[in-house]
């Protein structure tokens, strides 16, 4: 992909922040525009986060622009925000190979630019480690500065608080931003949001950002305009007054677009000491149009064409395990008003829009808290109702002491949907769903469940959903095989396997059975079919249909387990371990993910490069036949 870079004549010379330096203050507004027609110009030509980075264009010029980056620490929260950062340290003219195999990351990561000073993807770690960087910089005494920016979205997360608490105690010098603008990815929830956009929608807001720019043109002021905005505003709930009690120094909301005014203010702010708070007020997608109107829609995009007032229409395809979900949820409302569904900020991606329209007073979006999001549905499931916790796989992996120690060990009916698990693909190691499985499978009291295709997945929600106790069904990013749905009302009975192939030859590869745990059965039947091997559909990661392994070991000299989840302790771990635990003497091959942080690609090139296609594991299981 070419940009014609005669196009941008200052951003075409900008190949690191030093160059950005060197421009003088009055040429940053036409840097800016050149930035987000750039980004513009290159996300719709190759795909990938849009809205966010539109809004933080200034703010990132302004930030490298006054700070003397790599040496001083620039962390930006989960990332989505940070494509105009790529842009602006050296990456410009790879960006258009973001989010795809063997292209740049989809988040600011470590490994590839001395710039991305914390790894992320998941939300609201940047105080957190901003603090560690401030605590070790004060004692490396060289005058480093640390910056943190985090939005209004990641700003409802506990740990978020927890990191404000704690450097508010110890004082120590940093900068946090918080960029407001009124949206993550899904709309924000919660009454310190709500706070914020009943601030930010009145005529005060006006007033003070307007202040805010003449006061802060000179350092001494500073101090005067926070105790300004106290007398005026004293009384009021207004974030100063939340901010400064945790012990920050509060500034703003100003205008986050106005790039000339963010540079004095930041300059001002710069050298202040102790915790500061600087509120800036953005619009996520600002420039374009479209994404100003429908900020979730242009989150993350497909190519398409910038001139057209909307994005491509995809393909009509196979519905989504997110849909066949969410019209389960829909379904099983309909009979019983008992059902809570609870999300932790992830409404689109789980499938819930029309559930959460239809049934308002059982719907529930905590924000990004997933710790609260499992805790919270066991009080419900105390209470006598029967919660499902929609939640990425990557995502449970924050709440899972909660899991543990307020559902598994009082045995409470909640029923946790689990999406994105396995290989998800773009979003690289911070969002494959790798590690459930194993991290479930060791929790005493729990069901689970991995569906192979659309009906099954059905039948694993119903069946979990009537069962009195925790139950989890883990399933795939992306479309089923198009297999119909069962009646809704429809169970399976628990622990119980399902022969999908059965061999009658009498050839070494007919010695094989394949134990397949979830979405990879299509692949693995392809592979049983050209072997001639017996293929068992397991459905049950916990409880194992040990009596039905119990007969295959007597007919079979090889047991393949396939999965799309880490080796380490996964599905095929536990075949392993009852085999070992009955003392059979029968050779077991796993077929997994490696012991490995999996990088980012579609799911279809990283099942294949990792041998999870059928290929793949006809090239495995001959490979161990003939060794």
């Amino acid at each position: 992909m070419t940009i014609n870079l005669a196009d941008y004549p200052l951003l075409a010379n900008i190949n690191s922040p030093d160059d950005l330096r060197m421009l003088d203050k009055s040429q940053l507004t036409q840097a800016s525009t050149e930035l987000r027609s750039y980004l513009l110009s290159s996300v719709s030509k190759s795909s990938g986060h849009f809205a966010s980075g539109l809004g933080t264009i200034e703010l990132t010029v302004a930030l490298h622009y006054v700070y003397k980056t790599p040496f001083d620490h620039l962390i930006w929260d989960v990332g989505h925000q940070a494509y105009p950062h790529k842009i602006l340290t050296g990456r410009r003219d790879q960006l258009h190979t973001i989010r795809q195999k063997d292209g740049l990351h989809p988040f600011p990561w470590r490994e590839e630019s001395e710039y991305d000073v914390l790894s992320v993807g998941h939300s609201s770690t940047s105080i957190s480690a901003a603090l560690g960087m401030a605590v070790a910089a004060e004692k490396e005494a060289k005058n480093r500065k640390v910056v943190a920016v985090i939005g209004d979205g990641a700003m409802t997360a506990g740990m978020a608080f927890e990191a404000l608490n704690h450097a508010g105690d110890i004082k120590s010098d940093m900068l946090v931003i918080l960029n407001d603008n009124e949206m993550s990815i899904s709309e924000n929830v919660g009454a310190l949001n709500n706070h914020f956009a009943k601030l930010l929608s009145g005529s005060i807001y006006t007033g003070i950002r307007e202040g805010s720019k003449r006061i802060l043109k000179g350092i001494p002021p500073i101090k005067e305009l926070a105790s300004r905005a106290e007398e005026h505003l004293k009384g009021m709930v207004v974030p100063s007054t939340f901010f400064e009690e945790l012990g920050f120094n509060y500034i703003g909301p100003i205008d986050g677009h106005d790039v000339n005014g963010l540079v004095d203010t930041i300059k001002n702010m710069r050298n202040l000491k102790g915790p500061q708070i600087l509120h800036i007020a953005t619009k996520k997608g600002k420039g374009y149009h479209a994404a100003e109107q429908d900020p979730i829609k242009y989150h993350a995009v497909p190519k398409f064409d910038p001139a057209q007032t909307s994005l491509p229409k995809s393909k009509p395809s196979l519905p989504t395990y997110s849909k066949i979900f969410g019209d389960w949820l829909c379904k099983t409302a309909e009979k019983n008003d008992s059902l809570i569904a609870i999300t932790p900020a992830m409404g689109e991606g789980s499938g819930m829009v029309e559930f959460s329209q239809r049934f308002p007073k059982q719907y529930f979006d905590v924000a990004i808290a997933e710790q609260h999001a499992v805790t919270f549905a066991a009080g419900l499931a105390i209470g006598g109702k029967k919660p499902v916790v929609a939640i990425y796989s990557s995502f449970l992996q924050r709440g899972y002491d909660q899991f543990i120690h307020d559902v598994a060990i009082q045995n409470l009916p909640v029923l946790f949907a689990i999406d994105r698990a396995g290989i998800v693909g773009a979003d690289g190691p911070t969002h494959q769903g790798s590690f459930d499985l194993s991290f479930m499978r060791c929790i005493p009291n729990i069901v689970i469940m991995a569906p192979s295709d659309e009906r099954e997945c059905q039948l694993m929600l119903t069946t979990g959903f009537n069962h009195n106790g925790p139950v989890a069904v883990r399933y795939p990013r992306g479309s089923g095989n198009g297999a119909s749905l069962p009646e809704i009302s429809e169970t399976i009975e628990i622990g119980k396997a399902k022969t999908i192939l059965q061999t009658t030859a009498d050839t070494t590869e007919s010695k094989v059975v394949i134990l397949n745990f979830g979405s990879t059965l299509d692949e693995a039947k392809i592979a049983a079919q050209q072997l001639n091997t017996t293929l068992i559909d397991m459905r049950f990661v916990k409880p194992l249909d040990s009596t039905l392994i119990d007969q295959v070991v007597k007919s079979h000299h090889v047991i393949v387990t396939v999965e799309d989840n880490a080796i380490a302790g996964g599905a095929g771990s536990a075949v392993n371990e009852y085999i070992l635990s009955q003392g059979i003497a029968i050779k077991i091959l796993n077929i997994g993910l490696p012991d490995t942080f999996i990088k980012h690609g579609t799911q279809q090139e990283i099942h294949q490069e990792l041998g999870l296609d059928s290929k793949g594991i006809i090239d495995k299981i001959t490979a161990f036949i003939q060794g």
